[in-house]
């Protein structure tokens, strides 16, 4: 099942930091279709922004310290993620550690709070975000299809 535009809204309101309009364009999702669709975006998003971020080595020293920072400067709560499962999502995109061990409620919820940093620090433009989306959501569509 192919991402579709609704899917691509509502993230990109979540990314902009247009919350209110996440809430309501996600809640306008078709739940069947966003369990697929919309969680691949995401975990594309992720991916492709983790890439952009820590390519070509990976490090361990700086994605320890980038979780560090996200949870001190963009949660109200610290515990709001759990830095090891966060490292440990990160550092997946480089090495061969398996994570199914993490239950996909705290893999999506960690995926999403992550991705908001990362497009915070890029400082994407308009542009630039729509394009990154377009990478993402040609991703997913491989990987749902």
């Amino acid at each position: 099942m192919p991402v579709t535009a609704n899917q691509v809204a509502a993230l990109k309101a979540y990314l902009t930091g247009d919350f209110d309009s996440h809430k309501r364009l996600f809640g306008q999702l078709d739940r069947t279709a966003a369990q697929t669709g919309y969680t691949a975006l995401l975990t594309a998003a992720f991916f492709e922004a983790v890439d952009r971020r820590f390519a070509p080595d990976g490090k361990t020293a700086d994605v320890v310290e980038f979780v560090a920072d996200v949870r001190t400067r963009h949660l109200t709560d610290a515990d709001e993620i759990d830095p090891r499962a966060a490292e440990r999502l990160i550092l997946a995109i480089f090495t061969d550690e398996e994570v199914d061990d993490i239950d996909t409620e705290t893999k999506v919820s960690t995926q999403i709070i992550l991705l908001y940093a990362l497009i915070v620090d890029a400082r994407l433009d308009d542009a630039q975000l729509d394009g990154f989306l377009v990478e993402a959501s040609k991703l997913a569509d491989e990987w749902t299809s």
